[in-house]
């Protein structure tokens, strides 16, 4: 690197080699933009970041720490550079990023991935353009950062995106530490905006992160995720794990800072030592806040993912009639499409019904995978009665083991000063550590030991009989390790003692494909559901209340329901929004609650105008932003946060039209990549098949849409499945009379109101793309 007089500023160019050609014009453009400032600032070009071999990394980490802003090309994610941009960002350095708009590059990946487009950049075409982007003036602001600690849930995890025992093992520690987190999960959100990952690396006092090392595309957009994360927390001074498999091929720059595993007991100790430096970094006092923030910059709304507000959703949640059903006790199921808000029901329950120490709470959050042991080598080789009884068996022992370990866990401290449960408890605990049951860590892990056990059990006392016919004496021997009689009777003795239970699982569906769901996952379902009812009976008998509320998606419901007709006279509520004026509510309650004291009771006509433009292009913003969310509360946090991002970057005093139109363009980017991920669990074949419809006109007659599916390589037979899914969510409306358009929340949900519509239609124009898609796809004609 050339010495810089330390009279001029320095700027840190940061690039890959990987095309020679698009490095020697970075190179080139640089030089000329020298030329051109002068004195003004110097740009340091470092050309190295592919060289494996010495280590290097010092003097690229010095030379950003010195500099006045960063430059880096993003043509190429080279992974050193995205951490480079990440420990930049950290480091309250201005990051400029420049991208060659004649390369395809990594724009695929960089499109998965998320953080780069919600950052933003400028395209160029050739050296001189370059040149002119890097002498004009480049403002060396930074990013506000977040730096007020979350002591409630200190730890951020961005997640892998297949989970398997290594991922269960990493937040099980976590909780075994009893650190709460928070989390990036792929299954949740497709994409990882710049903003939010500022803002949680920023609230954070530990950063869990780990890499896959895999030619796999979504490992690949994994890596990247965490390179960029890995590079604000180190930025930023916040103690990071990164972990690795020992055979994996780790960056230059981190590779000094990587734990490698090669057991399960490797993670736990380094997790172990890793707890250590949270609980370090906790007991510092919060940094000074910073001065000179606008409104917007200091405003929080929440996160989109529910799972990531535990602790702050009770300020801000809004109390639907199906929230206070449930609540009674008067639904065993809720129902609601992905975003609809069935954990944050779920979590609101829960901490309702716990408030009083006298209910006992089973909150159980299983994740799909966990079932496959027990789904591939069992159920694949009985016959379906055998099934349906076995795993009916097995989810009523796994309520009743998790209704004891409940209890235990939560009388640990107190049975020794209350003589009325003393012996009882003691008597328990003996039994069901008798029972096996009795593993370290969470829930996952306890459900995958009991899975395993079975499949173990079963393997050696059958093998692999495709045909097994097990009578209801074998079911009981293969489920129940021991006397199960002997527990459910102490647990109802000890009930005595309690007010109510209540049975709350949630992620039963995660994992499993949308409307891919098959006749095993809906017996599997439908069994919980079954063992559910059982255990509330057998309890009630005995004089205790007891509830079990599964909390499914939408179609994997109507799949049971396919199955199984009688399970439409279940007591359930569905999470569907149609009405706008609920969600205005909803958005509300969060901008009050971030917003000084005595907003509360201010309407949303009050509190808007104060945060955002009043309207875009002529329309109202807030029904310009609703009807783009699919009318879905996780759409409307998501396109407000991308929008504000923007907005308090720019210091902008409120949301203006163009930090509008930047929010919705990243939203639609999100939104794409998430229902075509979708879309390809249904349909293999489909892969990308909605990017078919890139610069497609916003209406289209039937002959014109299933000319754009069949480009796609989808045969002939299964096209009409496609146009459902793709009225299913809202991704395509039917025309109507009056110039209308209904999508499927026009129509309370109901597919076949569409399907009948379309099918009485003329064939001129029948359908239309829903705008929430146009800035992504370039839709031509959209509103």
């Amino acid at each position: 690197m050339d010495a810089i007089s330390e009279a001029v500023d320095q700027a840190f160019v940061a690039y890959s080699s990987r095309d020679s050609h698009l490095a020697e014009l970075i190179a080139l453009g640089v030089s000329k933009a020298n030329r051109r400032v002068g004195k003004r600032i110097q740009y340091a070009p470092w050309e190295f970041n592919d060289i494996a071999g010495n280590p290097l990394i010092s003097p690229i980490l010095d030379g950003i720490e010195s500099s006045k802003y960063v430059v880096a090309d993003i043509t190429y994610l080279n992974p050193n550079v995205v951490y480079e941009i990440g420990f930049a960002i950290g480091k309250s350095r201005k990051c400029f990023l420049v991208r060659h708009s004649g390369t395809d590059g990594d724009q695929k990946v960089a499109r998965e991935v998320g953080v780069f487009d919600t950052l933003g950049y400028d395209d160029y075409v050739d050296a001189d353009a370059l040149a002119n982007s890097l002498s004009a003036y480049v403002d060396p602001t930074p990013l506000p950062l977040t730096i007020s600690l979350d002591r409630l849930a200190p730890v951020y995890v961005v997640e892998p995106p297949a989970k398997g025992g290594i991922a269960t093992l990493m937040t099980s520690r976590l909780k075994k530490a009893r650190y709460r987190y928070r989390s990036f999960n792929p299954a949740e959100d497709s994409r990882l905006s710049a903003t939010d990952a500022m803002r949680q690396v920023g609230t954070s006092a530990g950063v869990l992160l780990s890499l896959m090392d895999g030619e796999h595309d979504q490992n690949l957009v994994h890596d990247t995720r965490t390179l960029f994360v890995a590079g604000l927390a180190h930025g930023m001074g916040k103690p990071t794990l990164i972990l690795a498999h020992a055979h994996a091929k780790i960056p230059l720059d981190v590779r000094d800072v990587v734990k490698t595993y090669a057991r399960p007991e490797d993670i736990i100790q380094h997790i172990a030592a890793f707890s250590l430096e949270i609980t370090e970094h906790l007991q510092q006092g919060d940094p000074t806040p910073l001065k000179g923030l606008t409104p917007l910059q200091s405003l929080q709304i929440g996160d989109p993912t529910a799972e990531n507000e535990m602790t702050t959703l009770d300020s801000y949640f809004l109390a639907t009639d199906q929230f206070r059903k449930a609540l009674r006790g008067e639904v065993n199921i809720v129902v609601g499409r992905k975003g609809a808000g069935k954990t944050a029901l779920f979590i609101q329950i829960r901490d309702k019904i716990r408030s009083d120490k006298r209910n006992v709470v089973v909150d159980l959050k299983p994740e799909g995978y966990q079932l496959l042991k027990l789904k591939e080598d069992i159920l694949a080789h009985v016959t379906q009665g055998a099934s349906h009884h076995l795993v009916t068996a097995f989810w009523e022992y796994l309520i009743l083991l998790e209704i004891t370990y409940k209890l235990l866990e939560k009388d640990q401290n107190t049975y020794k000063f209350n003589h009325e449960i003393r012996d009882l408890y003691l008597d328990l605990e003996r039994t069901y550590r008798t029972e096996g049951y009795a593993v370290e860590g969470d829930f996952s892990e306890r459900l995958l030991a009991l899975s395993q056990r079975i499949a173990s059990d079963y393997g050696q006392c059958y093998g692999n009989d495709d045909a097994t016919k097990l009578t209801t004496d074998q079911v009981t021997q293969l489920v129940y390790s021991h006397d199960v009689k002997a527990l459910r009777d102490q647990v109802v003795q000890y009930l005595e003692h309690k007010q109510g239970v209540w049975v709350l699982f949630d992620n039963l569906d995660k994992g499993w494909s949308t409307q891919g769901v098959d006749v095993v996952d809906a017996m599997v379902l439908r069994c919980l559901i079954d063992a559910g009812r059982k255990v509330e009976r057998d309890m009630r008998k005995a004089g205790h209340t007891v509830h079990c509320i599964v909390f499914i998606r939408n179609d994997v419901y109507e799949h049971l329901m396919r199955q199984s007709a009688d399970y439409g006279k279940e007591m359930r509520v569905t999470l569907d929004w149609t009405d706008a004026d609920m969600l205005r509510e909803l958005l509300r309650l969060r901008l009050a609650a971030s917003l000084p004291n005595g907003s509360s009771e201010l309407a949303f006509d009050q509190i808007w105008p104060r945060l955002c433009v009043s309207h875009y292009k002529g329309e109202e913003t807030s029904s310009y932003i609703i009807e783009r969310s699919l009318m879905r509360p996780r759409n409307i946090i998501k396109i407000f946060a991308h929008a504000k991002g923007f907005a308090a970057n720019l210091t902008h005093a409120k949301i203006e039209e163009t930090d509008l139109e930047k929010g919705v363009r990243a939203y639609s980017q999100d939104l794409l990549v998430e229902l075509d991920h979708e879309l390809t669990d249904v349909f293999p074949a489909a892969k990308d098949l909605l990017y078919q419809f890139i610069d497609a006109p916003a209406r289209m007659s039937k002959t014109a849409l299933e000319s754009f599916i069949r480009n796609a390589e989808i045969e002939d037979d299964q096209i009409g499945r496609v146009i459902d899914f793709l009225l299913y969510y809202g991704i395509l409306g039917v025309a109507v009379p009056n110039d209308q358009v209904h999508y499927i929340f026009n129509v309370n949900y109901d597919l076949k109101v569409l399907q009948i519509r379309a099918a009485r239609a003329s064939d001129e124009d029948v359908y239309v793309m829903n705008p929430a898609f146009a800035p992504a796809l370039g839709i031509h004609g959209s509103d």
